[in-house]
Order: structure tokens, then sequence, then C-alpha cells
């Protein structure tokens, strides 16, 4: 069987040399995004932050982006991608717990907020204008939540003006496994 050169074919030959830097790149690029976050949502181990599981452990990594749970009998784990504090000063990091579980939560800005933003609401009750979405889990730092949020862009964002943000279905799942007194680490 004969093969002949076209013209159709050196153009597709020649097109397919000037694309394959570019999709070369683009797959490298990809790795690279694929590499990053993966390596974000390795599974920890309690005991590395932890003596005991207590009524339950979390562990939120704002560098990361994201928030691992395990129940107090250790039979459960969870692993949630976030939102985190906007910048250094926002974050707090160390120890803290869960004091408070609040479905349907009202938001209040801070005192720090209004002073940057003094335009800001009073207050917000629930609803799906409340930067806090469907529910909200205080800590025992003041002004401090993890709770969700109805801007879905906010998740895997340094977004945040301290808080641990998480899409409302995920908050809402892990909500029903916490519980008041929940150890909770923020790295």
């Amino acid at each position: 069987m004969r093969k002949f050169i076209t013209r159709r074919g050196v153009l597709a030959g020649g097109v397919s040399l000037l694309a394959a830097p570019a999709i070369a790149q683009e797959t490298a690029e990809q790795q690279e995004f694929t590499r990053r976050n993966m390596s974000g949502f390795k599974k920890f181990k309690w005991q590395d932050h932890f003596d005991s599981l207590g009524k339950g452990a979390i562990v939120a990594d704002t560098n990361s982006r994201a928030l691992h749970f395990w129940s107090g009998d250790g039979e459960t784990y969870r692993l949630y991608p976030t939102s985190v504090p906007r910048s250094p000063e926002l974050t707090r990091l160390g120890y803290t717990r869960i004091t408070k579980k609040v479905e349907g939560p009202t938001w209040t800005p801070t005192p720090s907020m209004r002073e940057r933003d003094p335009s800001l609401p009073a207050v917000v009750p629930a609803g799906p204008d409340n930067p806090m979405g469907t529910h909200a889990m205080h800590l025992s730092w003041q002004y401090y939540r993890i709770h969700g949020t109805h801007d879905t862009r906010k998740i895997g964002r340094r977004s945040s003006d301290g808080c641990i943000g998480l899409y409302n279905e995920m908050v809402a799942e892990l909500f029903e496994m916490v519980q008041v007194g929940t150890q909770v680490r923020l790295i």
C-alpha cells in the first residue's frame, strides 16, 4: 500500500508540532496543581496533634485549607476543604475547643470588622445573606467559628476574617458528628 503526502497531512503535522510544547506545558501545570492539592488532602493521624480523642478532634490546616475530623470513638474520619483567614494578622493558631453549636446562626460583625468597614450591618439574621451559612460551631476563642458559607467561591481560598468556612452541606454533616467539647487545633 502506498502512502501519499498531502497538503492536509503536512498542515496537520505542523500544527501538532507547534501545539506540542503548549500541551506538554499544560500537562506539567496540571500535574503540579494536582500534586499541590493532593498533598493538602493527605490523611493526618490525630495522635500527632492530641494525647487522646476525648469527645472527638478537629485539625484545621490553614496552609492546605483542609479540616480533618475524628470522632471520639475513632471510628469516623472526615476530610473537608475549607476557607481560611485572609492574612496572618487574622489567623489564630493553637488549641481550642467547640463551646457551642448553632443551627441557623445570626452574624454580628466583630468590632475590628466594623472598624475596617463601618458600613457593615449591626446583625445579619439567618438566611441566604448570612456569611455564616447554615450552621456554626463556636470556638473557645472569642469571635472564632467553624461555619458554613453560602458563597461557595470562598472555599479553598484565604477569604475569611479569622473563621474556618466549609460548604453548607459539609458543615451540616460535621455539625451532626461534632459534640460540644470537641478539641480543635488550628495549624
